[in-house]
Protein backbone atom coordinates (compact mmCIF):
# COMPACT_ATOMS: atom_id res chain seq x y z
CA UNK A 1 0.00 0.00 0.00
CA UNK A 2 2.73 2.46 0.70
CA UNK A 3 4.27 1.95 -3.03
CA UNK A 4 2.34 4.85 -4.23
CA UNK A 5 2.65 7.11 -1.56
CA UNK A 6 5.05 10.26 -1.18
CA UNK A 7 6.61 10.17 2.55
CA UNK A 8 7.07 13.56 2.16
CA UNK A 9 3.42 13.87 2.89
CA UNK A 10 3.75 12.17 5.96
CA UNK A 11 4.55 15.02 8.53
CA UNK A 12 1.17 16.94 7.49
CA UNK A 13 -0.39 13.67 8.29
CA UNK A 14 1.13 14.03 11.85
CA UNK A 15 0.11 17.87 11.76
CA UNK A 16 -3.27 16.54 10.74
CA UNK A 17 -3.69 13.89 13.34
CA UNK A 18 -3.43 16.77 16.45
CA UNK A 19 -6.33 18.32 14.75
CA UNK A 20 -8.24 15.61 14.26
CA UNK A 21 -7.70 14.00 17.49
CA UNK A 22 -8.01 17.51 19.26
CA UNK A 23 -11.38 18.00 17.95
CA UNK A 24 -12.52 14.74 18.71
CA UNK A 25 -11.56 14.93 22.00
CA UNK A 26 -13.65 18.03 22.80
CA UNK A 27 -16.48 17.05 21.31
CA UNK A 28 -16.29 13.75 23.15
CA UNK A 29 -16.08 15.44 26.53
CA UNK A 30 -18.16 17.87 26.42
CA UNK A 31 -15.83 21.07 25.47
CA UNK A 32 -18.08 21.77 22.21
CA UNK A 33 -21.76 20.67 22.29
CA UNK A 34 -23.67 18.28 20.47
CA UNK A 35 -27.47 17.89 19.67
CA UNK A 36 -29.70 15.15 20.23
CA UNK A 37 -33.05 14.88 18.83
CA UNK A 38 -36.19 12.98 19.79
CA UNK A 39 -36.71 10.74 17.33
CA UNK A 40 -33.83 7.95 15.70
CA UNK A 41 -31.57 9.36 13.87
CA UNK A 42 -29.08 6.79 11.01
CA UNK A 43 -25.69 7.91 10.48
CA UNK A 44 -24.61 6.43 7.26
CA UNK A 45 -20.83 7.40 6.66
CA UNK A 46 -17.15 6.48 6.44
CA UNK A 47 -13.25 7.71 7.64
CA UNK A 48 -11.74 7.63 4.63
CA UNK A 49 -11.80 9.67 1.36
CA UNK A 50 -13.34 8.23 -1.83
CA UNK A 51 -15.96 5.82 -2.60
CA UNK A 52 -17.64 3.33 0.14
CA UNK A 53 -20.89 3.45 -0.97
CA UNK A 54 -22.76 5.12 0.82
CA UNK A 55 -25.33 5.82 -1.52
CA UNK A 56 -26.65 2.42 -2.20
CA UNK A 57 -26.52 2.00 1.40
CA UNK A 58 -28.45 4.97 2.10
CA UNK A 59 -31.05 3.89 -0.78
CA UNK A 60 -31.15 0.40 0.98
CA UNK A 61 -31.67 1.81 4.59
CA UNK A 62 -34.79 3.89 2.37
CA UNK A 63 -36.32 1.17 1.19
CA UNK A 64 -36.16 -1.05 4.36
CA UNK A 65 -37.51 1.86 6.25
CA UNK A 66 -40.00 3.65 4.17
CA UNK A 67 -42.53 0.09 4.67
CA UNK A 68 -43.24 1.39 7.55
CA UNK A 69 -42.26 4.44 9.24
CA UNK A 70 -42.38 7.95 7.35
CA UNK A 71 -38.52 8.57 6.30
CA UNK A 72 -36.29 11.72 5.14
CA UNK A 73 -32.88 11.94 4.50
CA UNK A 74 -29.93 14.73 5.26
CA UNK A 75 -27.31 14.80 2.78
CA UNK A 76 -24.47 17.87 2.62
CA UNK A 77 -25.21 18.06 -1.22
CA UNK A 78 -21.43 17.59 -2.48
CA UNK A 79 -20.52 20.07 -5.11
CA UNK A 80 -23.80 21.70 -4.89
CA UNK A 81 -23.66 25.24 -6.13
CA UNK A 82 -26.30 26.55 -3.84
CA UNK A 83 -26.15 27.05 -0.13
CA UNK A 84 -28.41 26.81 2.75
CA UNK A 85 -31.54 23.78 3.15
CA UNK A 86 -32.91 22.24 0.73
CA UNK A 87 -35.64 19.96 -0.02
CA UNK A 88 -34.61 18.34 -3.64
CA UNK A 89 -37.60 18.43 -6.10
CA UNK A 90 -37.06 17.50 -9.76
CA UNK A 91 -37.40 21.36 -10.81
CA UNK A 92 -34.12 22.13 -9.15
CA UNK A 93 -30.81 21.40 -11.07
CA UNK A 94 -28.23 18.97 -9.80
CA UNK A 95 -26.31 21.91 -9.65
CA UNK A 96 -28.49 23.31 -6.32
CA UNK A 97 -28.89 20.00 -4.71
CA UNK A 98 -25.81 17.53 -5.85
CA UNK A 99 -25.94 14.67 -7.88
CA UNK A 100 -26.68 11.83 -5.22
CA UNK A 101 -29.45 13.49 -3.49
CA UNK A 102 -30.91 13.86 -6.71
CA UNK A 103 -30.26 10.11 -7.69
CA UNK A 104 -32.39 9.21 -4.08
CA UNK A 105 -34.90 11.35 -5.06
CA UNK A 106 -35.48 10.12 -8.51
CA UNK A 107 -35.37 6.72 -7.21
CA UNK A 108 -37.78 7.76 -3.95
CA UNK A 109 -39.63 10.39 -5.09
CA UNK A 110 -42.36 10.34 -2.38
CA UNK A 111 -39.33 10.40 0.75
CA UNK A 112 -38.15 13.48 1.83
CA UNK A 113 -35.07 14.12 0.45
CA UNK A 114 -32.87 17.32 1.92
CA UNK A 115 -29.80 18.97 1.85
CA UNK A 116 -27.72 21.51 3.97
CA UNK A 117 -23.79 21.94 4.83
CA UNK A 118 -25.60 22.75 8.31
CA UNK A 119 -26.75 18.91 9.78
CA UNK A 120 -28.15 20.40 12.89
CA UNK A 121 -30.46 23.11 10.84
CA UNK A 122 -31.06 20.64 8.03
CA UNK A 123 -32.69 18.24 10.40
CA UNK A 124 -34.33 21.22 12.68
CA UNK A 125 -35.95 22.24 9.07
CA UNK A 126 -36.85 18.91 8.36
CA UNK A 127 -38.90 18.85 11.72
CA UNK A 128 -40.21 21.83 10.82
CA UNK A 129 -41.80 20.93 7.61
CA UNK A 130 -42.52 17.65 7.93
CA UNK A 131 -43.33 16.98 11.73
CA UNK A 132 -44.45 13.75 11.17
CA UNK A 133 -41.21 12.23 10.21
CA UNK A 134 -40.84 9.39 12.51
CA UNK A 135 -36.48 8.40 11.33
CA UNK A 136 -34.36 10.86 9.44
CA UNK A 137 -31.01 8.89 7.57
CA UNK A 138 -27.75 11.15 7.89
CA UNK A 139 -25.75 10.46 4.59
CA UNK A 140 -22.14 11.13 4.94
CA UNK A 141 -22.61 12.04 8.39
CA UNK A 142 -19.96 10.27 10.94
CA UNK A 143 -17.29 13.09 10.90
CA UNK A 144 -20.41 15.87 11.78
CA UNK A 145 -20.02 15.41 15.87
CA UNK A 146 -22.00 18.32 15.87
CA UNK A 147 -25.26 15.67 15.75
CA UNK A 148 -24.85 12.64 17.86
CA UNK A 149 -26.69 10.33 16.20
CA UNK A 150 -28.63 7.36 17.82
CA UNK A 151 -27.39 4.72 15.59
CA UNK A 152 -24.48 4.94 13.30
CA UNK A 153 -23.33 2.84 10.52
CA UNK A 154 -19.59 2.78 9.26
CA UNK A 155 -18.35 1.81 5.68
CA UNK A 156 -15.02 0.65 4.97
CA UNK A 157 -14.67 -1.09 1.71
CA UNK A 158 -13.29 -4.03 1.27
CA UNK A 159 -10.47 -3.47 -0.60
CA UNK A 160 -8.93 -0.82 1.55
CA UNK A 161 -9.57 -1.16 4.53
CA UNK A 162 -9.03 1.54 7.29
CA UNK A 163 -7.40 0.28 9.48
CA UNK A 164 -4.98 -0.38 6.94
CA UNK A 165 -4.50 2.86 6.06
CA UNK A 166 -3.23 6.45 7.38
CA UNK A 167 -4.35 9.49 7.60
CA UNK A 168 -4.49 12.49 4.88
CA UNK A 169 -2.73 13.55 3.15
CA UNK A 170 -0.52 10.65 2.88
CA UNK A 171 -3.39 7.95 3.52
CA UNK A 172 -7.10 8.75 2.57
CA UNK A 173 -8.20 8.39 6.45
CA UNK A 174 -9.94 11.72 7.46
CA UNK A 175 -9.64 10.86 11.31
CA UNK A 176 -8.19 7.95 13.30
CA UNK A 177 -9.12 3.93 12.28
CA UNK A 178 -9.43 3.96 16.21
CA UNK A 179 -12.80 6.30 15.99
CA UNK A 180 -14.58 3.57 14.42
CA UNK A 181 -15.71 2.90 18.07
CA UNK A 182 -18.11 5.69 17.69
CA UNK A 183 -19.79 2.94 15.19
CA UNK A 184 -22.84 1.10 16.22
CA UNK A 185 -22.39 -1.51 13.04
CA UNK A 186 -19.42 -1.93 11.03
CA UNK A 187 -20.15 -2.36 7.25
CA UNK A 188 -17.11 -4.22 5.00
CA UNK A 189 -18.53 -3.07 2.01
CA UNK A 190 -17.79 -4.11 -1.95
CA UNK A 191 -16.93 -7.18 -0.56
CA UNK A 192 -15.57 -10.40 -2.99
CA UNK A 193 -18.75 -12.91 -2.81
CA UNK A 194 -16.11 -15.58 -2.90
CA UNK A 195 -14.64 -14.32 0.01
CA UNK A 196 -13.50 -17.95 1.97
CA UNK A 197 -14.69 -18.51 5.86
CA UNK A 198 -10.79 -17.92 7.05
CA UNK A 199 -10.69 -14.59 4.62
CA UNK A 200 -13.65 -13.28 6.58
CA UNK A 201 -12.64 -14.44 10.37
CA UNK A 202 -9.29 -12.75 9.43
CA UNK A 203 -10.69 -9.49 8.56
CA UNK A 204 -13.21 -9.78 11.55
CA UNK A 205 -10.07 -10.30 13.71
CA UNK A 206 -7.56 -7.17 12.39
CA UNK A 207 -10.94 -4.69 12.49
CA UNK A 208 -10.99 -6.19 16.65
CA UNK A 209 -14.55 -4.66 16.71
CA UNK A 210 -16.10 -3.90 20.31
CA UNK A 211 -18.47 -6.19 21.97
CA UNK A 212 -21.52 -3.74 21.56
CA UNK A 213 -20.71 -3.35 17.91
CA UNK A 214 -22.41 -5.39 14.66
CA UNK A 215 -20.16 -6.61 11.54
CA UNK A 216 -21.41 -7.41 8.27
CA UNK A 217 -20.13 -7.75 4.89
CA UNK A 218 -21.85 -6.38 1.61
CA UNK A 219 -21.28 -6.76 -1.88
CA UNK A 220 -22.17 -4.44 -4.83
CA UNK A 221 -25.15 -6.02 -6.66
CA UNK A 222 -25.59 -4.44 -10.55
CA UNK A 223 -28.89 -4.36 -11.67
CA UNK A 224 -30.47 -4.23 -15.23
CA UNK A 225 -29.70 -1.66 -17.30
CA UNK A 226 -32.16 1.73 -17.57
CA UNK A 227 -32.80 4.35 -20.36
CA UNK A 228 -30.74 7.56 -19.53
CA UNK A 229 -33.02 9.39 -21.38
CA UNK A 230 -36.97 8.77 -20.66
CA UNK A 231 -37.86 8.43 -24.29
CA UNK A 232 -38.07 4.75 -25.41
CA UNK A 233 -34.70 3.10 -26.18
CA UNK A 234 -33.76 2.04 -30.08
CA UNK A 235 -32.24 -0.77 -28.40
CA UNK A 236 -33.02 -3.50 -25.82
CA UNK A 237 -30.04 -4.09 -23.65
CA UNK A 238 -29.36 -6.49 -21.00
CA UNK A 239 -26.73 -8.57 -19.60
CA UNK A 240 -26.19 -12.26 -19.69
CA UNK A 241 -22.70 -12.56 -18.78
CA UNK A 242 -21.49 -13.36 -22.30
CA UNK A 243 -19.93 -11.39 -24.69
CA UNK A 244 -22.73 -9.80 -26.94
CA UNK A 245 -21.80 -10.06 -30.35
CA UNK A 246 -21.23 -7.28 -32.66
CA UNK A 247 -21.80 -5.03 -29.78
CA UNK A 248 -19.58 -2.25 -28.28
CA UNK A 249 -19.95 0.91 -25.45
CA UNK A 250 -18.59 3.72 -24.56
CA UNK A 251 -18.50 3.14 -20.58
CA UNK A 252 -18.75 7.00 -19.04
CA UNK A 253 -17.75 6.87 -15.04
CA UNK A 254 -17.14 9.62 -13.06
CA UNK A 255 -16.97 8.15 -9.54
CA UNK A 256 -14.10 7.30 -7.20
CA UNK A 257 -13.74 3.58 -8.45
CA UNK A 258 -14.66 2.48 -11.72
CA UNK A 259 -12.99 -0.35 -11.10
CA UNK A 260 -15.78 -3.32 -10.58
CA UNK A 261 -18.40 -1.77 -13.25
CA UNK A 262 -15.80 -1.84 -15.64
CA UNK A 263 -15.29 -5.90 -15.03
CA UNK A 264 -18.97 -6.10 -14.54
CA UNK A 265 -19.56 -4.70 -17.96
CA UNK A 266 -16.49 -5.88 -19.95
CA UNK A 267 -18.24 -10.10 -19.76
CA UNK A 268 -20.84 -8.79 -21.79
CA UNK A 269 -19.51 -6.88 -24.83
CA UNK A 270 -16.39 -7.58 -27.23
CA UNK A 271 -15.62 -4.02 -27.28
CA UNK A 272 -14.91 -1.04 -24.86
CA UNK A 273 -13.87 2.11 -24.94
CA UNK A 274 -13.80 3.94 -21.29
CA UNK A 275 -13.84 7.42 -20.42
CA UNK A 276 -12.69 7.91 -16.98
CA UNK A 277 -13.91 11.51 -14.76
CA UNK A 278 -13.13 12.52 -11.18
CA UNK A 279 -15.53 11.62 -8.52
CA UNK A 280 -18.66 14.38 -8.85
CA UNK A 281 -17.39 15.48 -12.09
CA UNK A 282 -19.75 18.32 -13.93
CA UNK A 283 -19.89 17.39 -17.31
CA UNK A 284 -19.17 20.29 -19.37
CA UNK A 285 -19.79 20.47 -23.36
CA UNK A 286 -16.08 19.42 -23.97
CA UNK A 287 -16.83 16.34 -22.32
CA UNK A 288 -19.88 15.44 -24.31
CA UNK A 289 -17.92 16.24 -27.59
CA UNK A 290 -15.61 13.85 -26.32
CA UNK A 291 -18.26 10.91 -25.84
CA UNK A 292 -19.66 11.48 -29.19
CA UNK A 293 -16.37 10.91 -30.64
CA UNK A 294 -15.83 7.46 -28.75
CA UNK A 295 -19.00 6.39 -29.51
CA UNK A 296 -18.62 7.36 -33.55
CA UNK A 297 -15.28 5.51 -33.18
CA UNK A 298 -16.71 2.35 -31.81
CA UNK A 299 -16.06 -0.44 -34.64
CA UNK A 300 -19.01 -2.42 -33.02
CA UNK A 301 -22.71 -2.87 -35.29
CA UNK A 302 -24.53 -2.54 -32.21
CA UNK A 303 -23.14 0.72 -30.04
CA UNK A 304 -24.33 2.28 -26.43
CA UNK A 305 -23.67 4.13 -24.41
CA UNK A 306 -23.70 2.91 -20.56
CA UNK A 307 -23.15 4.82 -17.51
CA UNK A 308 -23.36 4.82 -13.89
CA UNK A 309 -26.33 6.08 -12.07
CA UNK A 310 -25.16 9.36 -11.01
CA UNK A 311 -23.53 10.06 -13.82
CA UNK A 312 -27.02 9.57 -15.67
CA UNK A 313 -28.54 12.35 -13.71
CA UNK A 314 -25.98 15.12 -15.18
CA UNK A 315 -26.30 13.94 -18.10
CA UNK A 316 -30.21 14.61 -18.43
CA UNK A 317 -29.38 17.95 -18.47
CA UNK A 318 -27.94 17.98 -21.70
CA UNK A 319 -29.90 18.86 -24.50
CA UNK A 320 -27.42 19.09 -27.38
CA UNK A 321 -26.46 14.90 -27.35
CA UNK A 322 -26.82 13.28 -30.37
CA UNK A 323 -30.46 11.63 -30.79
CA UNK A 324 -28.18 8.37 -31.72
CA UNK A 325 -26.46 8.27 -28.84
CA UNK A 326 -29.55 9.42 -26.06
CA UNK A 327 -31.51 6.59 -27.63
CA UNK A 328 -28.71 4.32 -26.79
CA UNK A 329 -27.51 5.45 -23.65
CA UNK A 330 -28.32 3.45 -20.63
CA UNK A 331 -27.41 3.33 -17.08
CA UNK A 332 -26.74 0.44 -14.65
CA UNK A 333 -28.76 0.71 -11.05
CA UNK A 334 -26.41 -0.37 -8.22
CA UNK A 335 -27.61 -2.01 -4.94
CA UNK A 336 -26.48 -3.86 -2.20
CA UNK A 337 -26.55 -7.43 -0.62
CA UNK A 338 -25.62 -8.84 2.69
CA UNK A 339 -23.37 -11.84 2.61
CA UNK A 340 -23.57 -14.75 4.98
CA UNK A 341 -27.46 -14.45 5.22
CA UNK A 342 -26.60 -11.42 7.73
CA UNK A 343 -30.05 -9.52 5.57
CA UNK A 344 -31.91 -10.52 8.02
CA UNK A 345 -30.28 -9.78 11.23
CA UNK A 346 -29.18 -6.23 10.24
CA UNK A 347 -33.17 -5.82 9.34
CA UNK A 348 -34.17 -6.24 12.26
CA UNK A 349 -31.45 -4.38 13.81
CA UNK A 350 -31.96 -1.33 11.93
CA UNK A 351 -36.34 -1.91 12.68
CA UNK A 352 -35.73 -2.07 16.22
CA UNK A 353 -34.23 0.43 16.87
CA UNK A 354 -36.44 2.55 14.96
CA UNK A 355 -39.60 1.41 16.62
CA UNK A 356 -38.01 1.36 20.00
CA UNK A 357 -36.50 5.05 19.70
CA UNK A 358 -39.51 6.43 17.38
CA UNK A 359 -40.40 9.26 20.31
CA UNK A 360 -37.38 9.78 22.21
CA UNK A 361 -33.95 9.34 21.12
CA UNK A 362 -31.09 8.38 23.02
CA UNK A 363 -31.53 11.44 25.17
CA UNK A 364 -28.82 12.27 27.77
CA UNK A 365 -28.28 11.82 31.13
CA UNK A 366 -29.21 15.43 31.98
CA UNK A 367 -32.31 15.28 30.22
CA UNK A 368 -33.12 12.09 31.74
CA UNK A 369 -32.60 13.44 34.67
CA UNK A 370 -34.77 16.54 34.08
Amino acid sequence: MDGDKNILLYPFSLIYSVVTDLRNFMYDTGILPHHEFRLPVICVGNITVGGTGKTPHTEYLIGLLRKNFRVATLSRGYKRKSSGFRIVSSSLGVSEVGDEPMQMHNKYPDIPIAVDRDRVNGVKSILNKYPDTEVIILDDGFQHRRIKPGFSILLTDFNRLMINDYLMPYGRLRERASNMNRADVILITKSSEKISPIQRRIIVKEINKAAYQNLYFTAIEYKDPIPVFPQPAAHKLSFSGKKREGAGIVLLTGIANPLLLKEYVAGNFEEIIHLSFPDHHKFTDKDIAKVSGAFLNLNSVEKFLITTEKDAVRLREFTNIAELIRSSAYYIPVGIKFLNDDKDEFDNLIIDYVRKNKRNNRISESQRLH
